[in-house]
């Protein structure tokens, strides 16, 4: 039987938190969550209605982030070129590891694995390197490590690094305020009081921006997958916003063009986001996907 919502795992000699929910017969779904990103990120109507239809639905705090351990006093600032493996804490392999370490944990041997931006990397990572554990692979505004493919605008650039400011007054409009800029704009209106309550969970949850630099050295030390992904041989989706400002919908591109028979379904009104108003096609696209696996 699944564990109970809220539950650690330790892996790789750290404790990772996940929640386990959905279907407990169901197939395994694992989500993985983005820069900075605690598990809350995913909507809890999105997970809901893949429990519905059928998914045991596994999502997790990433290292450094939400109420998984800490990789501190390590360092994160030193991404001279040509020095970038040595100055990460970590590597996107170390984080695709805690992934399948989840997944171990509970006894599941293979999964449906979804990942968003930086998750959607670490997703085609255990794609690459534990392609025994996956039974179909999605990624969601995402990229492939190559140079010159999914790059940001200047604006969002800009807004993913200013530091956000301590004080909970400020950090939470500041939160809300990023998630603005790289949010969908066709659905701004809309997704303005969910930003809002999302951002103040997450502070209220766990406000640690440290974790987010060492995060962001693992990506800049991530070497370009793009020849790995062609052995990819799993079902794949890839889902990319058209109003993407983080990472530009050519990441996305690229990397249906390096998998294999691999699908990509464009939203144009979804920027670096998952707004209410797409999140049905979303799902029924990743259903449709996973179920090629059967």
């Amino acid at each position: 039987m699944p564990v109970q919502l809220g539950d650690y795992a330790t892996v790789n000699g750290i404790r990772i938190y996940f929640q386990d929910d959905g279907d407990p017969s169901g197939e395994p779904l694992l989500l993985i969550m983005g820069l900075s990103s605690q598990l809350i990120a995913w909507p809890q109507d999105f997970v809901d209605e893949l429990g519905s239809r059928g998914f045991r639905v596994i999502r997790f705090d990433n290292r450094d982030c939400g109420l998984s351990d800490k990789i501190e006093g390590r360092p994160y600032d030193l991404l001279e070129a040509g020095q970038r493996a040595k100055a990460a804490a970590y590597q996107l392999t170390d984080m695709a590891d805690d992934s399948v370490g989840v997944l171990a944990h509970l006894g599941i041997q293979e999964a449906h694995i979804v990942g968003a931006s930086m998750g959607g990397m670490i997703a085609q990572t255990i794609a690459i390197h534990h392609a025994e554990k996956v039974l179909s692979l999605c990624s969601i505004m995402s990229t492939t490590g190559a140079p010159f493919v999914g790059l940001p605008t200047l604006e969002a650039a800009i807004a993913v690094s200013l530091p956000t400011p301590p004080e909970r007054d400020k950090a939470i409009p500041h939160i809300a305020n990023v998630m603005r800029i790289i949010g969908s704009r066709t659905h701004e209106a809309a997704e303005r009081k969910y930003r809002l309550n999302l951002a103040t969970e997450s502070y209220d949850r766990m406000f640690y921006p440290e974790g987010g630099k060492r995060q962001l050295a693992a990506i800049l030390a991530a070497p370009d997958r793009t020849k790995d992904l062609r052995n990819v041989n799993v079902p794949t989706l890839v889902v990319h916003g058209g109003e993407d400002s983080l990472i530009n919908i050519s990441g996305g591109r690229a990397t249906r063009d390096a998998v294999p028979d691999s699908t990509l379904l464009e939203v144009p009104a979804m920027g670096h986001d998952l707004p209410r108003a797409v999140r049905a096609e979303i799902i029924a696209e990743i259903d449709a996907n996973a179920r090629k696996a059967s």
